[in-house]
Formats: C-alpha cells, sequence, structure tokens
C-alpha cells in the first residue's frame, strides 16, 4: 500500500501530466486551426462565406433586401431584414423576389412608382402594395420617364418615343423613326412611258389629277409623325423633353471591324468551337456620331453642328514626334455625344460631349429651338480624361443633375488634379468649387431636397471610403469616416443608412444605423465560415514611400514573424491598371489576399504596390503612364524592392515577382526589362502585346498603333523576349476572351525562336479571364508556391 506521501506525489505528477497533456492537445488543435491549405483558400467565398450584395431598400423604407449565399447554394437567393429581426430570413414569396429586384421610377407622388418587364409597363402603389398593368407590347420597352405634366408617361421602345396619358388613356406614338431605307416609286422614265403620254389624252388627265391629289395631301395636317428613315444607323441614347416637345438621340455609323476568333477544345459533342471575342485597339474603331434634335410640334429633324467647340481641330502632342503627322491638315475630332439632361421646367437642355481619343470633355447647354449650344465647361488632358464620377471612355457614367432651383448644374472634374464637385448656374453662367483638396470624390448622391449632397470620399487616407453629407457651401460633415470602407444606401425618408462595410482583414457585412453625424451602426449579417474564423487572418499595415521621381506611392507590407521570417520577399502586382489595392478595407483579390497569409506563414515578406496609374490618388498618379506601360509603374515596382532591402532586410537577390492581367504585364515587364532585379516571376493572364489588346481601355493609354507605334513597341514584353535571364513562369486560360490565350502563345514563339530555356507556361483549357473552378486555383497557385519555394529560399 502506499504511503499518504506517495499517494500526495502520485496525485500531483498526474495532475502535472493532465495540464501538459491539455496543453499539447491546446497548442496542436492551434497550430492545425492556423494552418493554411491552397486546397482550402482557393475555393474563394466558398471558403470564406458569401459576402451580402447589391443591398436595397424596399420602396416603404420598412425592409432591407439583398443577394446573399451563407448555405454554399449554386448561387445566391434574396434575403430581407426589418426592425425586430434577429438575423435575414430568405425571401420565399415569388411576387416579393420579382418586387425586390425591379428598377422603379418614383412617380408624382411617394406613393406610386413603376416598372417595365420585357414589353409591360406597370404600376406600383406602395400602400396597397398592388401592381397594375399599364401598357403590353410585344417589343421590349427600353426606357420609361415621367413628364412633368401628371399622369404621362414616356416610354422608349424600338427606338421611338410613345406617350401615353394615364388620364384619358391615351397612347400617341411621337417619333416614326425607321431603320432602312425610304421606298420609292418605281420609275416611270422610258420610251414606252413618254409614248403612251403623247399618245393618250387619257394617260395625260391620269397624270395630272395624281400630281394635284399628291399636292394637296401635303397640305393636309396628318396624324401620324413623318417618317424618318436611318439606312444603317443606330439610334442611342434617345431622350424626350419633359413636356415632349423634343425628342434628342445619338445617330451612330459604326465601321465594320474585325473581331478576334478563339477557339474552345473542351466541348459538350467534341468537336472544337471557334467563338468571336473582341476587337482590337485601332483608330477603324471610331463611330461616326450624330446628336440629332427632333420637333415634334414642327415634325421637322434637324442635327446640331459641333464645329464650334473649342479645341475640336486641336491635334494631341504626340503628333509632333511623327513626321507624317506634324504637318497634317487640321480636322475634327470625331465626337461620343451622351442622353440629354433636362430640367424639369424644360428650359435647359445639358448633354455631355466626348472626343473619341477621349482627351477632351465638353458640358454643353443645348437651344433644342435654335440649333446651338453655349459652352458650360471644357476639359482636357493630354493623356486621357477620367477619374471618379468623369467618363474614362465612351459609354461611361459620370456625375450629372440638376439642383432644387431648377438652373443649377452640378458635375466632377479633375481640374485641380483630383476629382471634385462643381456647380454652374446656367442663369448667371457662375462657376463654384464644392470640395476641394488632394483627396478625391468617390461617388455622389443628390438628397430628397435636392440641396444637399450625400458623398463617399477618401479624404483622411487614400486607402478608405468615408461617407458624408455636403451642404452645396461646401460644408463636409462626417457621418461614417472609420478605417476601411462603407457603401452607404440611404431609405427612402434618408433617416436611416444601409451600409456595407469591410476593413483589411474583415470581408463585407451589412449593417444599418441612424443617419446622423459620427453614426452608430448595428450589424445584420454574419458571413465568414466557421473554417475562415479560425484563422488570425493579417491586418497588413498600409505604407508610402517615395519614388524616384519624388512621388509618393502606397503599398500594403505583409510581414511574418521575426522567428520565421527567411529573409526572401515577393512582390504581388494588381491587375486592372486603374484598381487600388493597397487599402484599407476587404480586397477583391480575396485568394491572393488568403495565399499572402499562407506566404508570410512560410517566412517570405509580401509587399504589394498601388503602381503609377492605380486608383485612388488623382489624375497625375492616375496618367502617369501614358504612352509607356511598363514605364512609371514599373520602376515603381523597383522601388518597392529597395524599400524591401533597405527597410526590411530583406536579400536582394531573393526577390520575385507575380500578378495577373496588367500585373502579369508587369511581371513580364520586369523579368524582361529589369533581368537582373527580380530571381523569378510568375506572370498569370498577361498582355504580351498592347496591339493586340481591346480599344476602349488601351486607346486611352497608349494613342492607337496607327499614329503612335513608338508607344506600343516600348510597352509590349514581346519586344524584349531576347533579354530573359531569371526564371518565368506562365500561367494562361485558353478561352481567355478577354487578354486571348493567343498573346502568350506568340511571346512563347519568341522564346522557343531565341532559344531561352528557363520559362515555363501553364495552360488551362477551359478558364477564361477570371477562373472559376476550383481545381484550376488549386493548380495554379500551386505551381506558383512551388516555383517560389524553388527559386527564393536558400
Amino acid at each position: 500500500m502506499p504511503t499518504k506521501a506517495l499517494k500526495i506525489m502520485i496525485n500531483k505528477n498526474n495532475m502535472i501530466q493532465h495540464k501538459i497533456t491539455a496543453f499539447f492537445v491546446l497548442l496542436t488543435v492551434t497550430l492545425q486551426a492556423q494552418q493554411l491549405q491552397l486546397e482550402q483558400i482557393m475555393k474563394g467565398e466558398a471558403f470564406v462565406g458569401s459576402s451580402p450584395e447589391n443591398p436595397r431598400w424596399s420602396l416603404d423604407g420598412q425592409k432591407v433586401y439583398f443577394d446573399w449565399n451563407p448555405k454554399n447554394e449554386p448561387s445566391a437567393s434574396v434575403y430581407f431584414w426589418q426592425n425586430g429581426l434577429k438575423a435575414p430570413k430568405q425571401v420565399t414569396s415569388q411576387e416579393e423576389i420579382n418586387l425586390s429586384k425591379m428598377r422603379f421610377l418614383k412617380g408624382w407622388d411617394s406613393d406610386t412608382y413603376f416598372f417595365t418587364d420585357r414589353g409591360a409597363v406597370f404600376q406600383y402603389k406602395v400602400k396597397s402594395k398592388t401592381v397594375k398593368k399599364l401598357y403590353y407590347n410585344d417589343e421590349s420597352v427600353a426606357k420609361i420617364s415621367l413628364s412633368s405634366d401628371k399622369g404621362i408617361l414616356f416610354l422608349e421602345q424600338k427606338d421611338n418615343i410613345i406617350k401615353m396619358n394615364l388620364n384619358d388613356g391615351s397612347v400617341v406614338k411621337i417619333t416614326n423613326f425607321k431603320k432602312g431605307q425610304e421606298s420609292k416609286p418605281k420609275s416611270s422614265e422610258g420610251f414606252l412611258n413618254e409614248q403612251q403620254s403623247e399618245l393618250f389624252q387619257f394617260i395625260r388627265d391620269q397624270k395630272e389629277r395624281k400630281a394635284w391629289m399628291s399636292s394637296q395631301q401635303k397640305n393636309t395636317f396628318s396624324a401620324f409623325p413623318k417618317s424618318y428613315y436611318f439606312n444603317q444607323s443606330d439610334l442611342d441614347n434617345l431622350s424626350v423633353h419633359p413636356q415632349g416637345k423634343f425628342v434628342t438621340f445619338s445617330e451612330v455609323n459604326k465601321p465594320e471591324v474585325k473581331s478576334e476568333n478563339m477557339e474552345v477544345f473542351i466541348t459538350d459533342d467534341g468537336y472544337n468551337q471557334s467563338k468571336k471575342t473582341k476587337a482590337k485597339v485601332s483608330v477603324q474603331n471610331f463611330v461616326k456620331m450624330r446628336y440629332g434634335i427632333y420637333n415634334v410640334a414642327k415634325d421637322t429633324l434637324y442635327y446640331l453642328d459641333f464645329s464650334k467647340l473649342s479645341g475640336i481641330n486641336q491635334y494631341p502632342e504626340y503628333y509632333k514626334e511623327y513626321e507624317k503627322l506634324k504637318n497634317k491638315e487640321p480636322k475634327a475630332k470625331d465626337l461620343y455625344i451622351d442622353a440629354t439632361l433636362f430640367n424639369e421646367k424644360g428650359n435647359y437642355s445639358v448633354i455631355d460631349v466626348r472626343s473619341q481619343d477621349n482627351k477632351d470633355r465638353w458640358l454643353l447647354a443645348v437651344n433644342l429651338e435654335e440649333n446651338q449650344f453655349t459652352e458650360i465647361d471644357h476639359q482636357h488632358d493630354e493623356a486621357w480624361i477620367g477619374g471618379p464620377g468623369i467618363p474614362s471612355y465612351s459609354y461611361a457614367n459620370r456625375t450629372l443633375g440638376f439642383l432644387a432651383d431648377d438652373a443649377t448644374l452640378y458635375f466632377q472634374s479633375e481640374a485641380t488634379g483630383y476629382s471634385h464637385l462643381y456647380t454652374y448656374h446656367l442663369g448667371t453662367k457662375s462657376k463654384k468649387q464644392l470640395t476641394s483638396g488632394q483627396w478625391e470624390v468617390r461617388g455622389v448622391t443628390l438628397a430628397a431636397n435636392k440641396n444637399s449632397f450625400y458623398v463617399t470620399a477618401n479624404k483622411n487616407h487614400p486607402g478608405n471610403r468615408e461617407f458624408y453629407s455636403l451642404t452645396t457651401d461646401g460644408k463636409l460633415i462626417p457621418i461614417l469616416t472609420a478605417e476601411g470602407a462603407y457603401e452607404v444606401k440611404l431609405s427612402p425618408d434618408e433617416k436611416t443608412i444601409l451600409a456595407r462595410y469591410s476593413y483589411k482583414n474583415k470581408p463585407w457585412e451589412l449593417y444599418v444605423g441612424s443617419n446622423m453625424p459620427k453614426a452608430k451602426l448595428q450589424v445584420i449579417t454574419d458571413s465568414q465560415s466557421e473554417a475562415f474564423k479560425k484563422y488570425p487572418w493579417h491586418s497588413p499595415e498600409v505604407i508610402s514611400f517615395k519614388a524616384q521621381d519624388g512621388n509618393t506611392v502606397f503599398a500594403r507590407i505583409y510581414q511574418p514573424t521575426k522567428e520565421k521570417k527567411n529573409n526572401a520577399a515577393v512582390i504581388f502586382v494588381h491587375g486592372a491598371g486603374y484598381l487600388q489595392n493597397a487599402h484599407n478595407y476587404w480586397s477583391t483579390y480575396l485568394r491572393e489576399y488568403m495565399f499572402h497569409n499562407l506566404l508570410i506563414d512560410k517566412g517570405y515578406t509580401v509587399l504589394d504596390i498601388d503602381y503609377r496609374a492605380s486608383d485612388g490618388y488623382g489624375r497625375d498618379h492616375r496618367t502617369g503612364i501614358y504612352r509607356f506601360m511598363g514605364g512609371k509603374d514599373l520602376s515603381d515596382h523597383l522601388d518597392g524592392k529597395k524599400v524591401l532591402v533597405d527597410q526590411y532586410g530583406i536579400n536582394p537577390d531573393r526577390v520575385g515577382i507575380y500578378g495577373g492581367s496588367y500585373g502579369g504585364f508587369i511581371t513580364l515587364m520586369a523579368m524582361l526589362n529589369q533581368p537582373k532585379e527580380f530571381k523569378a516571376g510568375a506572370a498569370l493572364r498577361s498582355v504580351t502585346d498592347w496591339a493586340h489588346y481591346n480599344h476602349g481601355y488601351t486607346g486611352n493609354i497608349l494613342n492607337f498603333p496607327e499614329t503612335d507605334p513608338i508607344a506600343y513597341q516600348k510597352s509590349s514584353p514581346i519586344y524584349f523576349a531576347e533579354n530573359l535571364e531569371g526564371h518565368l513562369l506562365m500561367l494562361h486560360g485558353m478561352v481567355d476572351d478577354n487578354v486571348e490565350y493567343k498573346d502568350i502563345v506568340r511571346l512563347s514563339q519568341r522564346f522557343i525562336e531565341l532559344g531561352k530555356k528557363n520559362w515555363t507556361l501553364a495552360s488551362y483549357p477551359v478558364e477564361a479571364h477570371g477562373f472559376k473552378e476550383t481545381y484550376s486555383w488549386v493548380d495554379e497557385y500551386s505551381r506558383i508556391l512551388d516555383f517560389f519555394e524553388t527559386h527564393l529560399k536558400e
């Protein structure tokens, strides 16, 4: 029998053993929870959890609707939340689902709304929640608008305007625009016709009678508008005057442009398919566009003459570098004309006009009766017009509207170098700048009273999206300004905020709160999966450094612990060019964000740079790559590498670079134009020759291959293939209809002909530009990880 002392010792040992066992069990569980697996993180939202999308209010302001997929089903469903609910619920009524998705036009009172569904127009009453069909036709209704006269709607259908009077039930077509050519009577000329007239009085009498009848018809009032034929032209941007006095439109003649063909190998029936994708960048893509004005009362059509626009005949500066262009005869620029904006009274009409080389933008006040215009504002940029709230290509959205006085226009401009909000009074012709500073107005919503605004801005930090109210005196009142990003929808009465919010390591969730300064918000969704919550996700620090030309560049830095640090680094290059990723909110690159967490667990330091041309930093940063992609945007990455070496102790011989799309392009330019700087580069879905990319994006930055070939040659990696020294991994989807698979095939052929050996290409037969299948993501990033592990580790 053991003694009492021995029993105490045994019990103590057992307690110690239990504690040790419990500690190691806890440690094992913690380590397992923190061990990231590619197979998990490459599932994207299926692993992270589906964030709520497309939040909107019910018309009565009692419910919040949004699209959500918390059960990880094949697609999202409509959910709702209202006061009193502990958690959102799925909408089950098909009628309510349909209504929650409709785009409504507010009527003349707060109880009446209108919406379209294919060829039908419906009226919806908010209080009674009743739907009434007002109109139906086999042709789809493209748009409805309100007349300033109560009870009258204007419908756009098949390139014509229909006036519908709800007061008396009448439906009248007020235009008669037709595609094709007017049919003409057959010619009656010829010997036999003349002979008949010479021989017979009967024939001569018939002709005289017919001519008299025709002349009488011309002088008789007709209830039908005159037919106007547009041959093969398309009509775009149809706009109707608030009292129906005028209909304006853009007449568009599109050139026949050759499109690229893409081969699809994995098909249902085993036979290859060839699909058309896009046209390449070219001056041949310019359309011919005219601004038409149809006077309804006079039943006449005429066109506005733009020949007096300031700068319309001014050639860009780069023409001077080419002998064949510098002495070219002045010629009016091809234009894009947007839809007409009318004030409520209908006494002011404004159009947004842009040159198709996108170096000029004019805001014009048009006198429709007199067929004349006056310039409100002219913006010119030798690079290209753009920025938040300002169209950067032909069909982009813009900030433009009227205030409550019905005479003051508001719009955005980069005149100061940053996109800010301006007003212009059409009566006094006075312009006023409402916001200013080295930050951007990111979004503008006119308040219900039309005498103030709600704006999203990055005033406190370029990586934020803050929410403010703004008076017409320029007073900015903070409402939501914490670090991160807010996307706000106000309730119909503007008393309540519905916001999507995210932080660097916290995905988007929905919040509600009172609309007041420094608002407090309540979270209403919980989207993150349990697996995602288990890992302590890194919150990367947003840093800045000086580039070699003195410009300030922002970046995200992911740092491993001192114990894990291996003195190697990877630089990530985001895509899209004009996109921001070194910010304080959840990244659209969610897989890459998680991959960077995996890399720092393995000891790598990761730098993610908002290089030149990235979004969020004003005009000069945006246009810093004009005529030279792979210039300042690449040197910003070299300066970033220097920061890694000088400030973070990274070995300069153990730095890799990778990215997709534009990021893949920069990776190629880095490996081919700076071959000593990066030991290894992984280029995903990369542009290799900008002359083969699309028109709208490329033409802004590099002009056009026919007029500025120098810009294309110095910006395209394929011209520098002979410089490859480091290790290069290329990865590309074979059904990519954005950056063609042919891009990477052409570069591969150059490497083969040049005898280069240290490159590999991974092809993905079923993937387009943005990968869809998890197994493709896993394969792609396992190759990238192995690639860096092989070439960057000691």
